[in-house]
């Protein structure tokens, strides 16, 4: 699907949209991409353990680190790389899991990276999410068209 010099894709080899949307869209010289999570193509999670007894417990190291990896393969798929972003916004399930995201994003980021948003939200669409990010990057010379 396109439209004025625009190009949407779903990528191959990870989780499909939970909806009519692509994983990343290029437009105008950027790329744009949706709200990523830790699911994987299997439809399980990144940072999620169940015991026998179904008691959960939820990683927000873990999954911050699979989001941004998600994120980085998506951005690959169109040419791009996780030094072209330029803006994210970050959604946290619980304000409390800010310290081990944080500490995360300082393994891929440092204060050169891309400018930051991390906003509180009541739910994901998953109750074994803590965090999704959004993200936009400059498409580098050579990338997708």
């Amino acid at each position: 699907m396109t439209g004025r010099g625009a190009s949407a894709k779903v990528v191959a080899g990870k989780a499909v949209p939970r909806g009519a949307f692509p994983h990343v869209k290029v437009a105008g010289g950027f790329v744009f991409v949706s709200g990523t999570s830790s699911r994987r193509a299997d439809n399980t999670f990144a940072g999620v353990e169940v015991d026998e007894f179904g008691t959960t417990a939820l990683d927000i190291r873990a999954q911050t680190r699979a989001v941004i990896e998600n994120v980085a393969d998506l951005l690959r798929s169109v040419g791009a790389e996780l030094s072209d972003l330029v803006q994210v916004t970050s959604y946290l399930v619980n304000m409390n899991d800010f310290g081990g995201y944080n500490e995360v994003w300082a393994e891929f980021f440092d204060a050169t990276g891309p400018t930051r948003t991390t906003v509180a939200v009541h739910q994901l669409p998953h109750p074994h999410l803590l965090i999704e990010v959004q993200a936009v990057a400059l498409l580098p010379s050579g990338g997708q068209s």
